[in-house]
Protein backbone atom coordinates (compact mmCIF):
# COMPACT_ATOMS: atom_id res chain seq x y z
CA UNK A 1 0.00 0.00 0.00
CA UNK A 2 1.22 3.55 -0.83
CA UNK A 3 1.52 5.89 1.74
CA UNK A 4 -0.61 8.62 1.79
CA UNK A 5 1.76 10.90 3.37
CA UNK A 6 5.80 11.67 2.14
CA UNK A 7 7.26 10.86 5.59
CA UNK A 8 10.49 12.56 5.88
CA UNK A 9 11.53 11.54 9.84
CA UNK A 10 10.24 9.45 12.20
CA UNK A 11 11.06 9.59 15.85
CA UNK A 12 9.58 7.36 19.06
CA UNK A 13 9.45 9.68 22.47
CA UNK A 14 8.13 9.82 25.36
CA UNK A 15 4.57 11.19 25.72
CA UNK A 16 4.19 14.77 27.41
CA UNK A 17 1.71 16.70 28.83
CA UNK A 18 2.27 18.99 25.65
CA UNK A 19 0.93 16.44 23.26
CA UNK A 20 -2.63 16.02 24.98
CA UNK A 21 -4.25 18.47 23.04
CA UNK A 22 -2.89 16.86 19.86
CA UNK A 23 -4.02 13.41 20.75
CA UNK A 24 -7.47 14.40 21.85
CA UNK A 25 -8.53 15.65 18.56
CA UNK A 26 -6.65 12.66 16.42
CA UNK A 27 -7.51 9.63 18.13
CA UNK A 28 -10.34 7.91 20.02
CA UNK A 29 -9.97 5.15 22.33
CA UNK A 30 -10.00 1.14 21.12
CA UNK A 31 -11.14 -0.02 24.50
CA UNK A 32 -13.29 2.62 25.66
CA UNK A 33 -17.30 2.30 25.95
CA UNK A 34 -17.79 5.70 23.56
CA UNK A 35 -15.63 7.22 21.20
CA UNK A 36 -13.51 9.60 23.58
CA UNK A 37 -9.89 10.23 23.86
CA UNK A 38 -8.12 9.60 27.64
CA UNK A 39 -8.99 12.59 29.77
CA UNK A 40 -6.06 14.96 30.58
CA UNK A 41 -6.01 14.15 34.02
CA UNK A 42 -6.09 10.31 33.20
CA UNK A 43 -3.04 11.52 31.03
CA UNK A 44 -1.04 13.34 33.32
CA UNK A 45 -1.66 10.02 36.06
CA UNK A 46 0.02 7.87 33.35
CA UNK A 47 3.52 10.12 32.96
CA UNK A 48 3.67 10.60 36.45
CA UNK A 49 3.75 7.41 37.51
CA UNK A 50 5.25 5.41 34.54
CA UNK A 51 6.94 8.36 32.37
CA UNK A 52 8.92 5.67 30.68
CA UNK A 53 5.54 3.18 29.85
CA UNK A 54 3.85 5.79 27.67
CA UNK A 55 5.33 6.73 24.11
CA UNK A 56 4.00 8.77 21.03
CA UNK A 57 5.20 8.09 17.41
CA UNK A 58 5.66 11.54 15.27
CA UNK A 59 6.23 11.70 12.20
CA UNK A 60 7.41 15.07 10.41
CA UNK A 61 6.50 16.59 13.84
CA UNK A 62 3.14 15.21 13.60
CA UNK A 63 1.76 12.87 16.18
CA UNK A 64 0.59 9.76 14.49
CA UNK A 65 0.82 7.07 17.21
CA UNK A 66 0.74 6.33 20.89
CA UNK A 67 1.32 3.70 23.11
CA UNK A 68 0.06 3.30 26.86
CA UNK A 69 1.44 0.78 30.12
CA UNK A 70 1.78 -0.07 33.10
CA UNK A 71 3.25 -2.41 35.84
CA UNK A 72 1.18 -5.05 37.07
CA UNK A 73 2.09 -8.28 39.13
CA UNK A 74 1.72 -11.60 37.26
CA UNK A 75 -0.77 -12.98 39.80
CA UNK A 76 -3.10 -9.84 39.35
CA UNK A 77 -3.06 -11.28 35.43
CA UNK A 78 -1.89 -14.72 34.85
CA UNK A 79 -5.99 -15.64 34.95
CA UNK A 80 -9.54 -14.34 34.04
CA UNK A 81 -9.68 -10.73 34.33
CA UNK A 82 -10.98 -7.35 32.68
CA UNK A 83 -9.98 -4.17 31.39
CA UNK A 84 -11.64 -2.41 34.60
CA UNK A 85 -10.12 -4.72 36.90
CA UNK A 86 -6.57 -4.10 35.47
CA UNK A 87 -7.00 -0.27 34.87
CA UNK A 88 -8.47 0.32 38.34
CA UNK A 89 -11.51 1.25 36.70
CA UNK A 90 -9.32 3.59 34.74
CA UNK A 91 -7.30 4.95 37.65
CA UNK A 92 -4.16 3.15 37.23
CA UNK A 93 -3.95 2.49 40.61
CA UNK A 94 -3.06 -0.81 39.84
CA UNK A 95 0.24 0.39 38.84
CA UNK A 96 3.10 -1.51 40.97
CA UNK A 97 6.69 -0.53 40.18
CA UNK A 98 7.59 -3.77 42.15
CA UNK A 99 5.42 -5.64 39.75
CA UNK A 100 7.05 -7.97 36.92
CA UNK A 101 4.63 -7.68 34.06
CA UNK A 102 4.04 -4.60 31.65
CA UNK A 103 0.82 -4.50 30.35
CA UNK A 104 -0.41 -2.96 27.67
CA UNK A 105 -3.71 -0.59 28.06
CA UNK A 106 -3.38 0.47 24.51
CA UNK A 107 -2.17 0.87 21.25
CA UNK A 108 -3.40 3.22 18.37
CA UNK A 109 -1.74 4.75 14.69
CA UNK A 110 -3.38 6.79 12.97
CA UNK A 111 -5.62 5.73 10.26
CA UNK A 112 -3.74 7.73 7.28
CA UNK A 113 -0.37 6.20 8.42
CA UNK A 114 -1.27 2.46 8.68
CA UNK A 115 0.41 -0.12 6.97
CA UNK A 116 3.88 1.42 8.14
CA UNK A 117 5.06 -0.91 10.68
CA UNK A 118 4.99 1.94 12.75
CA UNK A 119 2.91 -0.17 15.42
CA UNK A 120 5.77 -2.37 15.82
CA UNK A 121 7.79 0.24 16.38
CA UNK A 122 6.04 0.48 19.60
CA UNK A 123 6.24 -3.02 20.37
CA UNK A 124 9.75 -3.47 20.01
CA UNK A 125 10.07 0.14 22.34
CA UNK A 126 7.66 -1.90 25.05
CA UNK A 127 10.04 -5.53 24.99
CA UNK A 128 13.66 -3.08 25.12
CA UNK A 129 11.87 -1.24 28.09
CA UNK A 130 10.76 -5.32 29.64
CA UNK A 131 14.04 -6.38 29.60
CA UNK A 132 15.78 -2.76 30.88
CA UNK A 133 13.40 -3.43 33.72
CA UNK A 134 13.88 -6.89 33.92
CA UNK A 135 9.97 -7.63 33.54
CA UNK A 136 9.10 -11.65 33.38
CA UNK A 137 6.64 -10.57 30.67
CA UNK A 138 4.63 -8.13 28.55
CA UNK A 139 1.31 -8.95 28.63
CA UNK A 140 -2.53 -7.53 27.26
CA UNK A 141 -6.01 -8.22 26.44
CA UNK A 142 -6.03 -8.24 22.86
CA UNK A 143 -9.80 -7.78 20.70
CA UNK A 144 -10.95 -10.20 18.06
CA UNK A 145 -12.78 -7.87 15.98
CA UNK A 146 -12.89 -10.76 12.99
CA UNK A 147 -14.88 -13.11 15.20
CA UNK A 148 -17.94 -11.75 14.74
CA UNK A 149 -18.28 -13.37 11.23
CA UNK A 150 -17.32 -16.38 12.24
CA UNK A 151 -18.82 -17.03 16.02
CA UNK A 152 -21.78 -19.35 14.46
CA UNK A 153 -19.73 -21.75 13.19
CA UNK A 154 -16.83 -21.89 15.64
CA UNK A 155 -15.75 -21.48 19.19
CA UNK A 156 -12.69 -18.88 20.25
CA UNK A 157 -10.12 -21.44 20.36
CA UNK A 158 -11.05 -23.06 16.86
CA UNK A 159 -10.66 -19.02 15.70
CA UNK A 160 -7.19 -18.25 17.35
CA UNK A 161 -6.24 -21.62 15.89
CA UNK A 162 -7.09 -20.29 12.39
CA UNK A 163 -5.95 -17.07 12.39
CA UNK A 164 -2.47 -18.89 13.71
CA UNK A 165 -2.61 -21.22 10.48
CA UNK A 166 -3.20 -18.03 8.36
CA UNK A 167 -6.62 -19.53 7.52
CA UNK A 168 -8.45 -16.77 8.45
CA UNK A 169 -7.14 -12.89 8.96
CA UNK A 170 -7.78 -10.66 11.88
CA UNK A 171 -6.31 -7.52 12.23
CA UNK A 172 -5.17 -7.04 15.87
CA UNK A 173 -4.37 -11.00 16.14
CA UNK A 174 -2.92 -11.87 13.63
CA UNK A 175 -0.51 -8.45 13.90
CA UNK A 176 0.36 -9.94 17.58
CA UNK A 177 1.29 -13.45 16.10
CA UNK A 178 3.88 -12.20 13.81
CA UNK A 179 5.17 -9.55 16.72
CA UNK A 180 5.90 -12.74 18.64
CA UNK A 181 3.04 -13.07 21.13
CA UNK A 182 1.53 -16.11 21.88
CA UNK A 183 -2.16 -16.82 23.19
CA UNK A 184 -2.85 -17.68 26.88
CA UNK A 185 -6.11 -18.08 27.03
CA UNK A 186 -9.41 -16.65 25.93
CA UNK A 187 -11.28 -14.25 28.45
CA UNK A 188 -14.85 -13.44 28.57
CA UNK A 189 -16.10 -10.04 29.10
CA UNK A 190 -12.41 -8.52 29.31
CA UNK A 191 -14.76 -5.83 26.90
CA UNK A 192 -18.26 -5.60 27.99
CA UNK A 193 -19.06 -3.47 24.69
CA UNK A 194 -16.78 -5.22 22.31
CA UNK A 195 -19.71 -6.59 19.83
CA UNK A 196 -17.17 -7.21 17.35
CA UNK A 197 -15.15 -9.95 19.60
CA UNK A 198 -18.49 -11.56 20.55
CA UNK A 199 -17.46 -10.27 24.26
CA UNK A 200 -14.17 -12.19 24.25
CA UNK A 201 -10.18 -11.24 24.22
CA UNK A 202 -6.95 -12.94 24.32
CA UNK A 203 -5.22 -12.47 26.83
CA UNK A 204 -1.76 -12.57 24.76
CA UNK A 205 2.17 -12.68 26.69
CA UNK A 206 5.35 -12.20 25.17
CA UNK A 207 8.08 -13.59 27.74
CA UNK A 208 11.39 -12.05 28.19
CA UNK A 209 13.88 -14.61 27.83
CA UNK A 210 16.71 -12.41 29.63
CA UNK A 211 13.97 -11.98 32.93
CA UNK A 212 16.59 -13.12 36.41
CA UNK A 213 14.07 -13.79 39.21
CA UNK A 214 14.83 -11.51 42.61
CA UNK A 215 17.54 -13.44 44.36
CA UNK A 216 19.28 -12.35 47.65
CA UNK A 217 22.81 -13.10 45.69
CA UNK A 218 24.59 -10.38 45.33
CA UNK A 219 26.79 -11.75 42.28
CA UNK A 220 24.40 -12.05 39.46
CA UNK A 221 24.77 -15.37 37.17
CA UNK A 222 27.40 -14.78 34.33
CA UNK A 223 25.91 -14.43 30.39
CA UNK A 224 29.39 -14.82 28.99
CA UNK A 225 31.67 -17.46 29.64
CA UNK A 226 35.40 -17.74 28.99
CA UNK A 227 36.36 -21.11 27.88
CA UNK A 228 39.89 -23.07 27.42
CA UNK A 229 41.44 -25.37 25.73
CA UNK A 230 44.54 -27.30 26.07
CA UNK A 231 45.72 -29.32 23.15
CA UNK A 232 48.05 -31.43 24.40
CA UNK A 233 50.96 -32.80 23.18
CA UNK A 234 52.06 -35.94 23.74
CA UNK A 235 55.40 -36.45 25.66
CA UNK A 236 57.65 -39.06 27.71
CA UNK A 237 56.79 -38.65 31.25
CA UNK A 238 58.37 -40.90 34.18
CA UNK A 239 56.36 -39.45 36.75
CA UNK A 240 53.01 -38.34 38.01
CA UNK A 241 54.37 -35.08 39.26
CA UNK A 242 56.24 -34.73 35.76
CA UNK A 243 52.27 -34.94 34.32
CA UNK A 244 50.84 -32.30 36.29
CA UNK A 245 54.00 -29.78 36.29
CA UNK A 246 52.99 -29.70 32.57
CA UNK A 247 49.38 -29.91 34.17
CA UNK A 248 49.38 -26.71 36.35
CA UNK A 249 51.39 -24.67 33.41
CA UNK A 250 48.54 -25.22 31.22
CA UNK A 251 45.66 -24.32 34.12
CA UNK A 252 48.00 -20.96 35.42
CA UNK A 253 48.09 -19.70 31.53
CA UNK A 254 44.74 -20.31 31.01
CA UNK A 255 43.15 -19.17 34.28
CA UNK A 256 45.26 -15.91 34.13
CA UNK A 257 43.11 -14.68 31.42
CA UNK A 258 40.06 -15.65 33.84
CA UNK A 259 38.61 -18.43 32.30
CA UNK A 260 35.87 -20.12 33.95
CA UNK A 261 36.39 -23.44 32.29
CA UNK A 262 39.77 -25.70 30.94
CA UNK A 263 39.04 -28.82 28.68
CA UNK A 264 41.86 -31.72 28.37
CA UNK A 265 41.91 -34.18 26.12
CA UNK A 266 40.72 -37.87 26.41
CA UNK A 267 43.80 -40.27 28.05
CA UNK A 268 46.33 -36.92 28.57
CA UNK A 269 48.04 -39.44 31.35
CA UNK A 270 48.55 -41.83 28.37
CA UNK A 271 52.48 -41.04 28.46
CA UNK A 272 52.33 -42.82 32.21
CA UNK A 273 51.69 -46.43 30.49
CA UNK A 274 55.77 -46.75 29.55
CA UNK A 275 56.23 -47.55 32.33
CA UNK A 276 54.33 -50.46 32.18
CA UNK A 277 55.32 -51.48 28.32
CA UNK A 278 56.50 -54.66 29.47
CA UNK A 279 52.42 -55.91 30.34
CA UNK A 280 50.28 -56.25 27.68
CA UNK A 281 47.77 -53.88 26.64
CA UNK A 282 45.33 -54.61 28.63
CA UNK A 283 47.27 -55.06 31.53
CA UNK A 284 49.25 -51.95 31.13
CA UNK A 285 46.04 -49.60 31.00
CA UNK A 286 44.87 -51.37 34.11
CA UNK A 287 48.00 -50.02 35.55
CA UNK A 288 47.29 -46.77 34.57
CA UNK A 289 44.26 -46.60 36.27
CA UNK A 290 45.96 -46.99 39.64
CA UNK A 291 47.06 -43.29 39.65
CA UNK A 292 43.04 -41.84 38.21
CA UNK A 293 42.08 -41.70 41.98
CA UNK A 294 45.41 -39.57 42.84
CA UNK A 295 44.85 -37.53 39.61
CA UNK A 296 41.12 -36.59 40.50
CA UNK A 297 42.31 -34.98 43.66
CA UNK A 298 45.36 -33.07 42.43
CA UNK A 299 42.80 -31.90 39.84
CA UNK A 300 40.12 -30.52 42.65
CA UNK A 301 43.05 -28.92 44.17
CA UNK A 302 43.85 -26.56 41.44
CA UNK A 303 40.33 -25.88 40.60
CA UNK A 304 40.01 -24.67 43.96
CA UNK A 305 44.08 -22.99 43.90
CA UNK A 306 43.22 -21.30 40.28
CA UNK A 307 39.67 -20.40 40.73
CA UNK A 308 38.86 -22.34 37.68
CA UNK A 309 36.44 -25.21 36.68
CA UNK A 310 38.14 -28.05 35.37
CA UNK A 311 37.23 -30.89 32.75
CA UNK A 312 40.11 -33.43 33.19
CA UNK A 313 39.69 -35.12 30.16
CA UNK A 314 39.65 -38.56 30.92
CA UNK A 315 41.05 -41.91 32.58
CA UNK A 316 40.68 -45.46 33.11
CA UNK A 317 38.97 -46.29 35.86
CA UNK A 318 38.24 -49.20 37.61
CA UNK A 319 34.82 -49.55 39.43
CA UNK A 320 34.69 -51.67 42.73
CA UNK A 321 31.16 -52.83 42.38
CA UNK A 322 32.08 -54.59 39.25
CA UNK A 323 36.42 -54.51 39.06
CA UNK A 324 35.22 -53.62 35.16
CA UNK A 325 36.99 -50.93 33.39
CA UNK A 326 36.14 -47.46 31.96
CA UNK A 327 36.94 -44.51 30.63
CA UNK A 328 36.07 -41.40 32.66
CA UNK A 329 36.61 -38.05 33.58
CA UNK A 330 35.61 -35.48 36.18
CA UNK A 331 34.05 -32.02 36.49
CA UNK A 332 36.45 -30.41 39.07
CA UNK A 333 34.77 -27.10 40.04
CA UNK A 334 36.40 -24.48 41.62
CA UNK A 335 34.57 -24.35 44.71
CA UNK A 336 35.98 -28.02 45.77
CA UNK A 337 33.11 -30.35 44.45
CA UNK A 338 33.56 -32.70 41.89
CA UNK A 339 31.58 -35.25 39.45
CA UNK A 340 32.13 -38.24 37.70
CA UNK A 341 31.01 -38.28 33.82
CA UNK A 342 31.34 -41.43 31.73
CA UNK A 343 32.07 -42.72 27.96
CA UNK A 344 28.93 -44.58 27.45
CA UNK A 345 30.06 -45.93 23.55
CA UNK A 346 33.80 -47.40 23.77
CA UNK A 347 35.15 -47.96 20.20
CA UNK A 348 36.07 -51.26 18.84
CA UNK A 349 39.52 -50.88 19.32
CA UNK A 350 39.47 -49.37 23.30
CA UNK A 351 37.47 -52.93 23.69
CA UNK A 352 39.81 -54.92 21.58
CA UNK A 353 42.89 -53.95 23.02
CA UNK A 354 42.07 -53.10 26.47
CA UNK A 355 38.31 -54.34 27.28
CA UNK A 356 36.64 -51.35 28.06
CA UNK A 357 33.37 -51.53 28.91
CA UNK A 358 30.80 -48.79 28.25
CA UNK A 359 29.57 -46.22 31.16
CA UNK A 360 25.73 -45.83 32.42
CA UNK A 361 25.34 -42.58 32.98
CA UNK A 362 24.12 -40.10 30.87
CA UNK A 363 23.74 -36.38 32.20
CA UNK A 364 24.37 -32.88 32.81
CA UNK A 365 25.86 -30.65 35.30
CA UNK A 366 25.55 -27.19 37.02
CA UNK A 367 28.11 -24.92 37.08
CA UNK A 368 28.60 -21.36 39.11
CA UNK A 369 28.62 -19.75 34.68
CA UNK A 370 26.40 -22.82 32.96
CA UNK A 371 24.74 -25.76 32.50
CA UNK A 372 27.27 -28.43 30.93
CA UNK A 373 27.39 -31.90 29.03
CA UNK A 374 30.33 -33.84 28.25
CA UNK A 375 30.66 -36.67 26.05
CA UNK A 376 33.96 -38.24 25.21
CA UNK A 377 35.21 -38.37 21.96
CA UNK A 378 33.34 -41.57 20.41
CA UNK A 379 30.16 -40.21 22.02
CA UNK A 380 29.75 -37.12 20.23
CA UNK A 381 28.96 -39.18 16.91
CA UNK A 382 25.87 -40.40 18.77
CA UNK A 383 23.45 -37.53 18.56
CA UNK A 384 21.20 -39.06 21.04
CA UNK A 385 23.18 -38.42 23.99
CA UNK A 386 23.34 -34.10 23.44
CA UNK A 387 20.09 -34.07 22.84
CA UNK A 388 19.25 -35.90 26.06
CA UNK A 389 21.18 -33.25 27.40
CA UNK A 390 19.91 -30.40 25.33
CA UNK A 391 16.67 -31.47 26.95
CA UNK A 392 17.42 -31.21 30.45
CA UNK A 393 18.90 -27.22 29.32
CA UNK A 394 22.39 -27.87 28.35
CA UNK A 395 24.18 -24.89 27.21
CA UNK A 396 27.73 -25.86 26.55
CA UNK A 397 29.01 -29.46 25.78
CA UNK A 398 32.45 -30.49 26.31
CA UNK A 399 34.05 -33.44 24.46
CA UNK A 400 37.46 -34.29 25.49
CA UNK A 401 39.19 -36.40 22.15
CA UNK A 402 42.04 -38.67 21.53
CA UNK A 403 42.28 -39.49 17.26
CA UNK A 404 45.22 -41.27 15.60
CA UNK A 405 44.17 -40.13 12.18
CA UNK A 406 42.79 -37.31 10.32
CA UNK A 407 39.66 -39.37 9.84
CA UNK A 408 38.64 -40.40 13.29
CA UNK A 409 39.76 -36.09 13.34
CA UNK A 410 37.17 -35.37 11.50
CA UNK A 411 34.31 -37.44 12.78
CA UNK A 412 34.77 -35.67 15.96
CA UNK A 413 34.96 -32.47 14.73
CA UNK A 414 31.77 -32.76 11.93
CA UNK A 415 29.62 -34.47 14.74
CA UNK A 416 30.50 -31.91 17.56
CA UNK A 417 29.49 -29.16 14.56
CA UNK A 418 26.44 -30.84 14.17
CA UNK A 419 26.01 -31.47 17.93
CA UNK A 420 26.05 -27.37 18.31
CA UNK A 421 23.54 -26.86 15.49
CA UNK A 422 20.99 -29.16 16.18
CA UNK A 423 20.94 -28.78 20.06
CA UNK A 424 21.15 -24.57 19.73
CA UNK A 425 24.39 -25.28 22.30
CA UNK A 426 27.76 -24.40 22.02
CA UNK A 427 30.32 -27.27 21.62
CA UNK A 428 34.00 -27.34 22.77
CA UNK A 429 36.31 -29.97 21.45
CA UNK A 430 40.15 -30.47 22.77
CA UNK A 431 42.58 -33.19 21.95
CA UNK A 432 46.61 -34.47 21.96
CA UNK A 433 48.81 -34.06 19.30
CA UNK A 434 52.39 -35.54 19.23
CA UNK A 435 53.62 -39.92 19.28
CA UNK A 436 54.36 -41.88 22.11
CA UNK A 437 56.48 -44.57 20.94
CA UNK A 438 57.17 -46.71 24.18
CA UNK A 439 53.54 -47.09 24.61
CA UNK A 440 51.49 -49.29 22.73
CA UNK A 441 48.67 -48.67 21.03
CA UNK A 442 49.22 -45.17 21.50
CA UNK A 443 51.79 -44.63 18.52
CA UNK A 444 50.25 -41.02 17.03
CA UNK A 445 47.66 -38.47 17.48
CA UNK A 446 46.18 -35.81 15.48
CA UNK A 447 43.75 -32.68 16.54
CA UNK A 448 42.82 -29.20 16.13
CA UNK A 449 40.71 -28.22 18.77
CA UNK A 450 38.09 -25.67 18.27
CA UNK A 451 34.86 -24.07 19.88
CA UNK A 452 31.61 -24.50 17.59
CA UNK A 453 28.41 -22.59 17.23
CA UNK A 454 25.09 -22.95 16.31
CA UNK A 455 24.81 -20.98 12.49
CA UNK A 456 22.45 -17.88 12.79
CA UNK A 457 23.04 -14.36 12.45
CA UNK A 458 24.41 -14.05 15.65
CA UNK A 459 27.15 -16.52 15.60
CA UNK A 460 30.18 -17.52 13.00
CA UNK A 461 28.30 -18.25 9.38
CA UNK A 462 30.21 -21.46 9.46
CA UNK A 463 30.20 -21.92 13.12
CA UNK A 464 33.49 -21.82 13.77
CA UNK A 465 34.10 -19.97 16.93
CA UNK A 466 38.04 -20.30 17.37
CA UNK A 467 39.77 -23.19 15.87
CA UNK A 468 43.58 -23.92 17.41
CA UNK A 469 46.42 -24.67 14.96
CA UNK A 470 46.51 -27.97 13.83
CA UNK A 471 48.99 -30.71 15.51
CA UNK A 472 50.94 -27.73 17.76
CA UNK A 473 50.84 -27.92 20.99
CA UNK A 474 48.96 -24.71 22.61
CA UNK A 475 46.06 -23.11 24.30
CA UNK A 476 43.04 -21.33 22.75
CA UNK A 477 40.69 -19.27 24.97
CA UNK A 478 37.00 -17.92 23.99
CA UNK A 479 34.11 -16.08 24.88
CA UNK A 480 30.88 -17.53 24.19
CA UNK A 481 27.51 -15.69 24.87
CA UNK A 482 25.09 -17.62 26.66
CA UNK A 483 22.37 -14.59 26.20
CA UNK A 484 22.64 -15.58 22.27
CA UNK A 485 21.74 -18.97 23.12
CA UNK A 486 18.42 -17.82 24.97
CA UNK A 487 17.28 -15.45 21.76
CA UNK A 488 18.44 -18.50 19.26
CA UNK A 489 15.87 -20.68 21.09
CA UNK A 490 13.19 -18.05 20.68
CA UNK A 491 13.90 -16.05 17.77
CA UNK A 492 16.08 -18.16 15.20
CA UNK A 493 15.75 -18.36 11.77
CA UNK A 494 14.99 -21.96 12.60
CA UNK A 495 14.61 -23.62 16.31
CA UNK A 496 15.66 -26.90 15.98
CA UNK A 497 14.89 -27.49 20.08
CA UNK A 498 11.84 -25.92 20.04
CA UNK A 499 10.59 -27.21 16.07
CA UNK A 500 10.75 -30.96 16.98
CA UNK A 501 7.37 -33.31 15.95
CA UNK A 502 7.41 -34.11 19.53
CA UNK A 503 3.72 -35.72 18.41
CA UNK A 504 5.28 -37.94 15.83
CA UNK A 505 9.05 -39.28 17.69
CA UNK A 506 10.47 -38.77 21.16
CA UNK A 507 13.43 -39.41 23.08
CA UNK A 508 13.63 -40.96 26.34
CA UNK A 509 16.36 -42.77 28.84
CA UNK A 510 15.57 -46.48 28.93
CA UNK A 511 17.63 -46.60 32.59
CA UNK A 512 18.58 -43.52 34.83
CA UNK A 513 21.87 -45.28 36.79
Amino acid sequence: MEPIHKINKVELRNLQMEDYAQLSQSFTRVYADKDVFWTKEQIKKLITIFPEGQIVTVVDDKIVGCALSIIVDYDMVKGDHTYAKVTGNETFNTHNPKGNILYGIEVFIHPEYRGLRLARRMYEYRKELCEKLNLKAIMFGGRIPNYYKYADKMRPKEYIEKVRSREIYDPVLTFQLSNDFHVRRVMRNYLPNDEESKHCATLLQWDNIYYQPPTDSYVDRKTTVRVGLVQWQMRSYKTLDDVFEQVEFFIDAVSGYKSDFVLFPEYFNAPLMAKFNDMGEAQSIRALAQYTEEVRDRFIALAIKHNINIITGSMPYVKKEDNALYNVGFLCRRDGTYEMYEKIHVTPDEVKSWGLSGGKRVQTFDTDCAKIGVLICYDVEFPELSRLMADQGMQILFVPFLTDTQNGYSRVRVCAQARAIENECFVVIAGSVGNLPRVHNMDIQYAQSGVFTPCDFAFPTDGRRAEATPNTEMILVSDVDLDLLSELHTYGSVRNLRDRRNDLYELKMKRTN
